[in-house]
């Protein structure tokens, strides 16, 4: 059924793929778009495809509300654990705050759904800063469009940006990669004004959700230049979508020089996704993930969008082999949910015909405006680095893990487990104001941790990153392209 991909079959990178098997159990209403049991049928093609075989299976620790506050409100996080259908109107005051309502329904389990997201891809951060994997995926993450006090595009905590804090705690400079047909405006926010995070969305730009952006929009302060932004039309192909992914992506890649890498996935940018306008293949989104990966910088790939649940369990499954240098068969599996991929039962997203909109002359140009934007960025920004203490600041309320959470961490998941799934919904067959730097926040916090724990003696400092200057020293060389 696997077998090695020449194109990726030398790199032998170590993946750690997370996933809890409750996350499937939860619906965030009848006829809502957003189903999270796609991630049990892509969990289930992975299984079957046997490529559990090739990668580290772990259940996440469920992250807590200490945990989620490093980023989001107390207040905030603390209505997220209270709220329910019975008690959302009036603890939203009509649905005026936190913006719960149509779009962010108060389900069943919502906060559960949070602590799941967020704890996969908090977890998964730690694994790639302590170097015991290369590649890790977290397909129940990606959930890009929450804010610091409040829900939005069917997103309520922000497990990218709590991703990222972790991976700061050890990486001078952190690259995020949108690919999602929705702008990551949550993620893009949080890091507006640090030069230690930079972050490129491709999306569809327009008259369209949620409205930003703008290839104009490139950070503020010490943050400008250090936000990317590619406003895309309506039809984009895969070929097309290449044409500008990859110069722009390299030129990031070779000046910023990022040493981890946090791809957002979105399934919702390929074709005939219910929600989405974009015309891209299976291949072609994959492709996007293989380019990345082939930097050889740690890397993260979260979920996101996705409305066409077959082709997102597809997608997903494919760019999973594709990680662990494994060719799937194009005839899929048999397995649980095998009713939804009729009548073709193949591994495989086709464009449709829908026009393309984004002509070369429209493409030409934004490349042009975008690279010229990331010339103006100093080379590679020099960051004092300073010995991460033991203890996470993602660990319990009193700084350290309970012993739950600790027997938890990083635990297999076993066969019982893998095989252990609940009834499906019924509906789910259907396939029908300024905010403080955060960074600048959690750098005081890293030394007020640093000055309550004084580093012994015989510890050396961290070794400080490249100096910068107005151009990469001759010596430098660039990334290689693939």
């Amino acid at each position: 059924m696997v077998e090695p991909a020449p194109e990726l079959g030398a790199t032998r990178s170590k993946v750690a793929y997370y996933y809890d098997n409750d996350v499937g159990n939860f619906s965030y209403g009848f006829g809502h778009p957003m189903k999270p049991h796609r991630m049990r049928m892509a969990h289930s093609l992975i299984l079957n495809y046997g490529l559990d075989k090739y990668m580290q299976i772990l259940r996440p620790p469920r992250a807590s509300r200490h945990q989620m506050t490093k980023f989001h409100t107390d207040e905030y996080i603390d209505f997220l654990s209270r709220v329910s259908p019975d008690n959302a109107q009036e603890l939203t005051g009509d649905g005026t705050r936190y913006l719960i309502g149509e779009d962010c329904p108060a389900f069943d389990g919502l906060f559960e759904f949070c602590s799941i997201s967020c704890g996969g891809s908090i977890a998964g951060a730690n694994k790639l800063r302590e170097g015991s994997a290369d590649v890790v995926i977290n397909w129940s993450g990606g959930l890009h469009h929450a804010k610091k006090r409040e829900a939005s595009g069917f997103c309520y905590t922000n497990d990218i940006v709590l991703a990222i804090l972790e991976l700061l705690r050890t990486y001078s400079r952190v690259l995020y990669i949108d690919i999602d047909v929705h702008h990551g405006d949550g993620v893009e926010e949080a890091f507006y004004t640090t030069d230690r995070v930079m972050t490129c969305s491709f999306h569809k730009f327009g008259d369209f959700f949620p409205g930003t952006g703008d290839v104009r929009d490139v950070g503020m302060k010490k943050g400008k230049s250090y936000a990317v932004n590619v406003p895309l039309r309506d039809g984009i192909d895969a070929d097309t979508f290449a044409s500008i992914f990859r110069p722009v992506i390299q030129h990031i890649m070779d000046w910023f020089r990022p040493a981890a890498v946090i791809l957002q996935c979105g399934a919702d940018s390929l074709a005939g996704d219910k929600l989405g306008c974009f015309n891209l293949s299976m291949r072609g989104h994959a492709n996007c993930v293989e380019f990345v990966r082939s930097f050889g910088v740690p890397m993260m790939c979260v979920g996101g969008g996705g409305y066409t649940i077959r082709n997102v369990a597809r997608t997903w499954t494919y760019e999973t082999g594709l990680l662990l240098g494994k060719k799937l068969a194009a005839d899929l599996p048999f397995n649980e949910y095998i009713q939804y991929f009729g009548p073709e039962y193949k591994l495989d997203v086709l464009p449709t015909s829908m026009d393309n909109l984004n002509t070369p002359e429209y493409l030409e140009g934004l490349r042009t405006r975008i690279i010229d934007n990331l010339r103006s960025m100093p080379f590679a920004p020099s960051v004092q680095m300073h010995h991460a203490p033991r203890a996470s600041p993602f660990a319990g309320d009193d700084g350290a893990m309970s012993e739950d959470e600790d027997s938890d961490l990083d635990e297999r998941i076993t066969q019982r487990l893998r095989d252990r799934h609940t009834q499906a919904f019924g509906d789910e067959l259907s396939d029908d104001e300024d905010e403080p730097n955060v960074v600048a926040a959690f750098e005081a916090d890293m030394a007020m941790m640093q000055a309550a724990r004084p580093l012994p003696a015989s510890w050396a400092p961290m070794p400080m990153s490249m100096p910068m200057s107005g151009a990469p020293p001759p010596a430098m060389l660039p990334f290689p392209h693939a």
